[in-house]
């Protein structure tokens, strides 16, 4: 390729790179946001205000230091300028795609771990294809590789996540234990002293993460701070304590307010300074080779990119420019908040919408936390135990605020998230260890959430199986970037320019898509279990309506399930039969949310005598019965095709629509009848249901015959007789609603 195709490339990866810094900040929003969304610390525009202050103050003060895209992962020495770009354009693609699917099923993961090992894949292939062109020792691979930072990210990974769990649930419960739930009368105790410790802790994390190798700080001064960072520590200690004193005796601002909005700006000051490179650093260190390369007048297969080991200074306008992509998109980025809401949702306090599955590793886990939950409460002196159960037991401070509208957790717990997340990182920084602030940001959060007892014997399960899911994407992240970007490097290696235009294409392309499910997800109409969560009271005509809806939607459903299942077993096509399992499935989870919302719903019911509960109960297990039946209706048929047995004959097809009419019919009379149920009309319901049931034995007993006479097959046989019974188990649940009825109407008097 000539000079021409290569100044594409660059102005391609500039693209990306506007991509990137769209897709990687809806990724990592999460990490400076979710302890000020959480606590509802202020409304969420001033959040983003003081956000976006960050991120741009961070962009234009970063360290525009870009060793991991220039020499972290591989040794630039060993390639030449047409590989290099190879490696930076198959990087930039895998990392756009890799992070948008991630935001758009609303998963945090590490945009620092994506780039280092799609580096070390890309570069990887290279490697390879340019050890095997030349006959050379696949051992040699090594030369090309800087491994040893990869194992360095490896282990930060693993550690990272231990201890900043770990830190966080001590230094949660150790402030429980000082201030409890009731923070309106141990913040006025303890609040000054706490805010001097929690902001200093804050600007010394800004010093140390946020300056360290910033383009418009001198070396001088890094140095002094370094030399310096006592006395700083010391100074600040004094000066934020007595300025908390002020800010609560005489402003009557909340402390921890304060102490969580600072924190805050200084977390996405942060994250912008030091994680800008992965975002921008791959685009700019292949301009910087690109124009380097169009100086030298020599060939792009033959051009030594071992310029790229030098210690270069991004261009401040740059960065600027990042800063403000960065700050539009936190304001407008939907994907930002719905990975926001993964994190905060898994460290709520209290009930609410559960998103993952409980699996058996999370079941292990929370048994053996209640294991060693019961031993503890067995050794603790009583007398101590009841004192610490006091200030762990939470207090209601928001009665009056709708429950969509309540924080998911307290300002104190907010104020620690931010707190250990700042120490941590700082920490790890100062010793220079590689480390995630989506992995230190997230695991405090879980660790601090498990302190407050956010994770109940009741939702245990159901977090801890979420905490699994998002390591497993930490990990699943590495594995697929490495492999992603190698096939992308072979790819455009081979295929030059004109894959590179098909790839980019294909990855804006994936990007559109995605967003459209993104959005089409968010504009699906709220859960069961979050529309029962925001009512403060539930009357009892609201009761009887929302019964009413759910018996004509349950029955509806039946009635096009049946009638399609027996239609796709007279055809023999299992395409058929298979949409109507899908209708049974939605209807399966509705009910399945309706069930685990029936403590919930039951005690915002206003029904002092509970009779009202009762009925609402009844019927609910009877639409969980009817949909049980009816999916296992839907089964037997799709087996029955799909396992290629002897087509179903004519008679029993028609014995068996016969079945269904009858139970159609049942529906219809119930459908019409409950609104104004009386005794006549529920007679007449039983008749109906005694005339199907006998119905039912007459065809029971011509198959019993056919079996007798061997007329049927063995698979027939089984499938006619166990439809029948799943019918006549219909006809029983649904005259049962119609008796709940006749009861609700004290026996139709």
């Amino acid at each position: 390729m000539g000079e021409s195709s290569y100044f594409i490339f660059v102005i391609i990866l500039f693209l990306l790179a506007v991509f990137d810094l769209i897709i990687g900040v809806s990724n990592d929003a999460v990490n400076f946001l979710n302890s000020s969304i959480g606590s509802h610390v202020a409304k969420r525009k001033t959040i983003l205000i003081i956000a976006g202050a960050g991120v741009l103050v961070g962009a234009i003060f970063s360290g525009g230091m870009m060793e991991v895209a220039r020499k972290g992962v591989f040794n630039p020495e060993m390639f030449v300028f047409s590989e290099i770009m190879v490696i930076f354009m198959a990087v930039m693609l895998t990392d756009i795609i890799l992070l948008d699917m991630f935001n758009t099923f609303g998963m945090p993961t590490s945009t620092t771990v994506s780039i280092v090992f799609e580096l070390l894949g890309a570069a990887f292939a290279v490697s390879l294809l340019k050890i095997l062109s030349i006959d050379g020792n696949l051992v040699d691979i090594g030369l090309y590789l800087n491994h040893s930072k990869a194992l360095q990210i490896i282990g930060g990974i693993f550690l990272s996540i231990f201890v900043a769990f770990t830190i966080g649930w001590l230094v949660m419960n150790f402030s429980r234990i000082i201030f409890s739930f009731n923070l309106n009368k141990s913040v006025k105790k303890y609040g000054p002293i706490f805010g001097g410790i929690a902001l200093t802790t804050i600007v010394y994390f800004m010093l140390i993460k946020g300056a360290k190798g910033s383009t418009l700080i001198s070396d001088n001064t890094l140095v002094w701070i370094s030399d310096n960072t006592f006395l700083l520590i010391l100074l600040n200690m004094v000066f934020w304590t007595f300025s908390s004193y002020l800010i609560h005796t005489f402003l009557k601002f909340n402390i921890l307010r304060f102490v969580v909005l600072i924190g805050t700006f200084a977390l996405a000051m942060a994250f912008a300074g030091n994680d800008l490179v992965n975002f921008i650093g791959v685009p700019i260190a292949a301009f910087e080779s690109f124009s380097e390369y169009a100086s030298s007048g020599i060939a792009a297969n033959e051009f030594n990119m071992a310029f790229l080991s030098a210690k270069v200074k991004t261009d401040p306008v740059l960065l600027i420019i990042a800063g403000f992509i960065m700050v539009l998109t936190l304001v407008f980025s939907k994907k930002a908040r719905t990975v926001t809401e993964t994190e905060v949702n898994l460290s709520r306090q209290g009930f609410g919408s559960e998103r993952f599955t409980p699996n058996l590793l999370s079941r292990s886990i929370v048994q053996a936390g209640v294991q060693a939950a019961n031993l503890y409460e067995h050794v603790m002196p009583n007398n101590l135990l009841r004192k610490l159960n006091l200030k762990f037991k939470e207090v209601e401070l928001y009665s009056d605020i709708d429950a969509l509208d309540k924080p998911s957790f307290d300002l104190l717990r907010a104020a620690i998230n931010l707190i250990v997340a700042s120490i941590l990182i700082a920490f790890a920084t100062s010793l220079k260890l590689p480390l995630s602030t989506t992995y230190v940001s997230f695991m405090v959060a879980m660790g601090t959430s498990l302190a407050d007892n956010a994770w109940n014997r009741e939702s245990a399960v159901y977090r801890v199986a979420g905490v699994l899911s998002v390591i497993g994407g930490w990990l699943f992240t590495a594995l697929i970037a490495f492999f992603s970007a190698s096939v992308m490097a072979i790819l455009i290696y081979y295929g030059g320019l004109y894959m590179v235009l098909l790839l980019t294409a294909l990855a804006i392309f994936l990007i559109i898509r995605s967003s459209k499910i993104h959005s089409k997800r968010m504009n699906e109409k709220p859960t069961l279990i979050a529309s029962i969560v925001s009512r403060q009271s539930i009357k009892a005509d609201e009761v009887l309506e929302e019964c009413l809806l759910h018996i004509f939607e349950t029955f509806n459903l039946t009635s096009a399930v049946l009638n399609e299942t027996i239609r796709g077993l007279s055809i023999e096509d299992k395409k058929v039969i298979k949409e109507a399992r899908k209708i049974v499935k939605e209807q399966d989870s509705k009910i399945d949310q309706l069930s685990k919302t029936v403590f919930h719903y039951v005690q915002k019911m206003k029904d002092e005598k509970g009779e009202l509960s009762q009925f609402y109960i009844y019927v609910l297990r009877n639409l969980n019965n009817i949909k049980k039946s009816i999916f296992q209706i839907s089964t037997l048929a799709y087996n029955h095709v799909d396992n290629m047995h002897r087509a179903v004959d004519k008679t029993q097809i028609k014995e068996l629509m016969e079945v269904v009419e009858g139970f159609n019919k049942l529906i219809s009379l119930v459908s019409k009848s409950i609104p104004k149920m009386d005794k006549v009309l529920y007679e007449e319901i039983m008749d109906l249901k005694s005339d199907l049931y006998e119905e039912s034995l007459t065809f029971f007993d011509h198959q019993i015959k056919r079996i007798k006479k061997r007329d049927s097959v063995r698979s027939n046989s089984i499938l006619q007789l166990s439809m029948i019974m799943e019918v006549q188990n219909l006809n029983r649940y649904v005259s049962d609603i119609a008796e709940i009825y006749i009861k609700k109407t004290k026996n139709g008097k």
